[in-house]
């Protein structure tokens, strides 16, 4: 406004008149358009502020490193099950009776750095490999077999049942590392292994696969499991049966995530407030809760990862805030495109078409991250297939297919009606 009265003073011939109405206009309007200016920013930041993302304080971050390299003291990271930090130990005596009942005995747990076309390959092959087990006293020459481990698939989904009992709304957990994981089998071993001996050692060969072998290596993400005690006594809840536990946040902090994992016998009703966590619930004493504390993004700082950090969050913006908070009918190729576009791993992709199909495309290269989740209403069978094909900007990385599996999940729960799958053009 300010400019325009500039343009149409700066127009005016007469320089008495200019001087007069510069004067009025500024002695009068200024003020104005000042008042004005402010109130519309306030306006705006009341708006944001409704509609802000308070759902980003439960987005999962994961990756995976070394545990040489993990941080016993991170606060940002941490093991998906604490147990892989501890050193493996070896019962021989419970080895050696399984040998002798013929029964296989689990080695070890290794990473396997490929992508999921060549995890697939490897389910498929189902090869037995050779490998020596070196002990205190001698070696063993051994046959093993690789087992996919699926220990941390059902980590996330104990997660999703945690965000049910409080109510929270799921978002696909994107972690692309899960099924990389596969457990060492032994089927046979030549010679009989003493239960006084102490193994030394243990060799696999994976023939062509052996290159992707990675051993030591365990997945991180931003959970953690609490012990969390009430602030003073319970007090009574409305309605005169249950008692409020009120749990303090602001010594362990308020721009964090927090879940509470007890029996739904003993938890009634959850609330999250800004600074406290209120819990109602038929116990009438004071004790501690079991919770998930999900670290925020603010303590993502820097440190040595070999693999990239990858999560679930969604870009921000306000459009992506304004439509999580309302319900909104998925009608156009246009609406999917935002879907995609909205979370910040979709910067590898772009999305070039999508066809409806009645069988699945033998170019389908994508899984559902929320198996899990089971449809009790429709039958797949008669389900159709939504093929969506995208173009693929960093095609060489090993998780890509992971993570394109990630979008196509999200996409799943917008169209339960039809069974979605991705592929690359």
């Amino acid at each position: 406004m300010k400019d325009i009265i500039l343009d149409r003073l700066g127009k005016m011939e007469d320089l008495e008149q200019r001087k007069m109405l510069k004067n009025v206009l500024y002695g009068v309007f200024s003020n104005l358009i000042d008042y004005q200016e402010v109130a519309n920013r306030s306006l705006e930041e009341r708006v944001f502020n409704e509609i802000e993302d308070r759902e980003r304080r439960y987005d999962i971050f994961v990756t995976v490193n070394n545990i040489e390299n993990v941080d016993p003291v991170d606060e940002f990271l941490f093991p998906i099950i604490p147990e892989d930090l501890e050193e493996k130990e070896y019962n021989m005596g419970e080895v050696s009776q399984k040998l002798y009942k013929k029964e296989d005995v689990t080695l070890f747990t290794l990473f396997m750095n490929c992508d999921y076309l060549k995890i697939k390959e490897i389910l498929r092959s189902k090869k037995t490999y050779i490998g020596e087990i070196v002990t205190d006293k001698q070696s063993y020459p051994i046959k093993i077999r690789l087992e996919q481990n699926l220990k941390y698939i059902d980590e996330i989904e104990r997660l999703y049942i945690i965000f049910q009992k409080n109510s929270m709304p799921w978002k696909t957990v994107n972690n692309p590392y899960a099924n990389k994981f596969f457990d060492v089998v032994m089927t046979e071993c030549e010679g009989i292994l003493d239960a006084g001996e102490m193994i030394k050692e243990i060799k696999v060969n994976l023939e062509e696969y052996e290159r992707y072998k990675q051993i030591g290596v365990i997945p991180l993400w931003n959970v953690k499991r609490i012990s969390m005690k009430n602030d003073g006594f319970p007090m009574p809840a409305i309605d005169k049966v249950n008692f409020e536990h009120i749990i303090s946040l602001k010594k362990i902090g308020v721009d964090d995530g927090y879940l509470v994992d007890e029996d739904e016998k003993v938890v009634k009703y959850i609330m999250r407030t800004e600074d406290n966590l209120n819990i109602v619930s038929p116990e009438e004493k004071a004790g501690a809760w079991n919770v998930l504390k999900i670290a925020g993004q603010g303590k993502e700082q820097p440190r040595k990862l070999e693999y990239e950090l990858i999560s679930n969050s969604r870009k921000k913006s306000f459009i992506n805030n304004f439509i999580q908070k309302h319900a909104t009918l998925i009608r156009t190729r246009g609406e999917i495109a935002r879907i995609v576009s909205s979370f910040e791993v979709s910067d590898y992709f772009e999305l070039v078409g999508i066809e409806i199909l009645d069988s699945k495309s033998k170019k389908g290269i994508t899984y559902d991250m929320n198996s899990f989740i089971v449809d009790d209403i429709r039958i797949a069978n008669d389900k159709k297939v939504m093929s969506l094909k995208f173009s693929a900007i960093k095609k060489e990385s090993i998780i890509i297919y992971d993570i394109l599996s990630f979008l196509i999940s999200e996409i799943q729960m917008y169209f339960p009606e039809y069974e979605c799958e991705g592929e690359f053009l």
